[in-house]
């Protein structure tokens, strides 16, 4: 019988094969089957989240109707959370993971693989956390779940790591587009946060499987909002968007580093807690779970929501502002105690709910002190939310697209952008964090941009080093040069002097532009009317130094020099680079991880 199916399946195979399909036609045929994957598994898991509300929620309130609610709902949420943590300590068997950032680091470090068991354990644990009562998000755990789709796929169908890399991202991207009905955030999610790159190559895939995740969602859920939007909401005034959003910006920015540290310094505290007291690892969920069901009590269920509703927007501009901001410490207190207790689920839809509240308070403090101004505090929750989502998930095009595509109004743009811009740089000066590069950091793994900088940190040049470049003198002519650098593939001709002590560098884009322009080649006689400044590295400089002084003069490729002289080694070069991160990556992965 297994015979037989591998039989089949490798029919399946040999029938693509056939097709004749380029890259590009696969990527596309693939990343629309992926969205609708990535869209149904969405829909599954809101129903389980429903599912659980109605039992650990709606059952006891039909059969305990005589009761308070502070007296039970603690005890529900306490079991939840038992339960979701004896889930994922069985089907993830007891290891840490699953998350945006654990995704990130397969694209990076596992050429995209992703175990699907424990994929399945951590949304299944994160559907009950959620459903019943703790407060976490439900965004993280469905793109973790079509990146885990993407992968698998993939790897059944025996893709190369290029191309597995760019399916968990069209996964992922099909799973956030599916949950906000937002197909463009959904995309530049994908693109910011899980690739690290907007490479073309990338595009198009991760938009068709984008669009094929919000079509499916909204064949079920309709084509409406992930929430509940308020009915009117406007600013009226310039003073509004040259004081009071930028001003927003900075208050958010402060809040988004309170949330980054409390939350790492709960999960430190809870760990320590771990490492003194094993026992109490089995015994935390249901502390946790107590707590935070209590919280929830006395926020009138405000904390939560309703199943997989949990942000009450229409509902902030009712609220007193001191009593929002209490609303945003709670969340951002529950949170942590839910994620580090035992708990699973994401941190996207916790920052949106502490965003809506921080922005909604600021927006009624203004209208109760300046009544002659009339602000919607409505503008101000749904600027807030795009804030906070930028600096703590550090994917700021991803929240001025989400904000954008919930309202579907171009007006709230301009505030939004100013307010993201002013949020990020401020939270960024005082923390270094977001909230999904602290979970790797604390792991001692650093990315940025779709690269382990680890990786690149360990290599030196002297490993990616060209000890033979082209080179010229400053008095050499131009004409030859650029055929002569051609040849080699070299992206600049470093100038040296009668010594060979660099002086300059002369760019192949500049040969290019004196060989079109045979007027302007006449006047250039020698290569120091072409020569300009350069960064310069050493052997011993690291490759991720290298790349960074790349980025100084947008060079793609450095002179190599002594340090002491100034006389030139060579060259290194960004393609080299890459080529040897990539086979320092491959080397260092040694696990395999089956598709079943």
């Amino acid at each position: 019988m297994l015979q037989g199916s591998r039989t089949a399946w490798d029919q399946v195979l040999a029938a693509l094969d056939r097709l004749g399909l380029d890259e590009h036609a696969i990527l596309l045929l693939f990343g629309a089957l992926i969205g609708v994957a990535a869209g149904t598994g969405v829909v599954t898991f809101y129903r389980v989240i429903d599912l659980s509300y109605a039992v650990f929620f709606e059952w006891p309130e039909r059969v305990l109707p005589q009761l308070p609610r502070l007296f039970y709902r603690p005890i529900t949420t306490a079991l939840a959370l038992g339960v979701a943590w004896w889930t994922w300590r069985r089907l993830g068997r007891g290891q840490d993971g699953m998350t945006v950032p654990d995704v990130q680091l397969a694209v990076v470090r596992r050429n995209g693989r992703i175990h699907p068991r424990r994929a399945f354990g951590r949304t299944l644990a994160s559907a009950m956390t959620i459903g019943g009562g703790g407060s976490a998000g439900s965004e993280g755990p469905v793109a973790v779940l079509g990146a885990a789709l993407g992968s698998l796929v993939s790897r059944l169908f025996k893709f190369t790591a290029d191309r597995t890399r760019v399916l968990v991202g069209a996964g992922a991207a099909a799973a956030i587009s599916a949950a906000f009905n937002a197909p463009l955030a959904g995309a530049f999610f994908a693109l910011e946060e899980i690739l690290g790159s907007f490479r073309v190559a990338h595009f198009a895939p991760v938009v068709v499987a984008s669009v094929a995740g919000a079509i499916l969602s909204r064949s079920v859920f309709g084509n409406h909002p992930a929430f509940l939007l308020p009915e009117a909401y406007s600013y009226q005034n310039t003073i509004e968007v040259a004081l009071f959003f930028p001003l927003l910006g900075v208050i958010c920015g402060i809040v988004s580093v309170f949330f980054v540290r409390w939350h790492f310094g709960i999960g430190a505290w809870a760990q320590e807690l771990r490492t003194r007291y094993p026992r109490s690892e089995a015994a935390m969920p249901w502390m946790a779970g107590a707590l935070v069901g209590g919280m929830v009590v006395a926020s009138r269920g405000m904390l939560v929501g309703t199943g997989h509703l949990s942000i009450p927007l229409a509902s902030f501009a009712q609220t007193a502002w001191w009593a929002l901001l209490l609303l945003a410490v709670g969340k951002i207190v529950a949170t942590a105690i839910t994620l580090h207790g035992g708990g699973s689920g994401g941190l996207f839809t916790p920052s949106l709910f502490v965003g809506g509240a921080v922005g909604s308070a600021m927006g009624v403090l203004i209208r109760a002190w300046i009544p002659a101004i009339a602000v919607s505090p409505e503008a101000y929750a749904l600027v807030g939310m795009g804030a906070v989502v930028a600096a703590t998930t550090g994917a700021p095009l991803t929240a001025i697209l989400l904000v954008f595509e919930i309202t579907g109004d171009y007006a709230i743009v301009p505030p939004l952008m100013v307010a993201v811009v002013i949020c990020q740089l401020f939270a960024r000066r005082f923390e270094r964090d977001d909230l999904y590069s602290g979970w790797l950091r604390r792991r001692g793994i650093t990315l940025a941009h779709g690269a382990d900088r680890d990786v690149l940190g360990t290599l030196t040049v002297a490993d990616a080093l060209d000890r033979d470049p082209v080179t010229a003198r400053v008095s050499d002519p131009v004409d030859g040069l650029l055929l002569a650098a051609g040849q080699r593939d070299q992206h600049v001709v470093p100038v040296v002097n009668a010594q060979h002590q660099l002086l300059g560098v002369i760019t192949l884009g500049e040969l290019g532009v004196a060989a079109r322009e045979p007027s302007a080649a006449d006047a250039i006689r020698v290569a120091s009317d072409l020569m300009q400044e350069s960064e310069a590295v050493t052997t011993d400089d690291s490759l991720l130094v290298a790349i960074r002084r790349m980025g100084v003069r947008g060079l793609a490729s450095l002179p190599v020099v002594e340090p002491a002289t100034g006389r030139l080694i060579g060259i290194v070069d960004r393609g080299h680079i890459l080529t040897l991160y990539d086979q320092a990556v491959s080397d260092s992965d040694g696990d395999t991880i089956s598709p079943t």
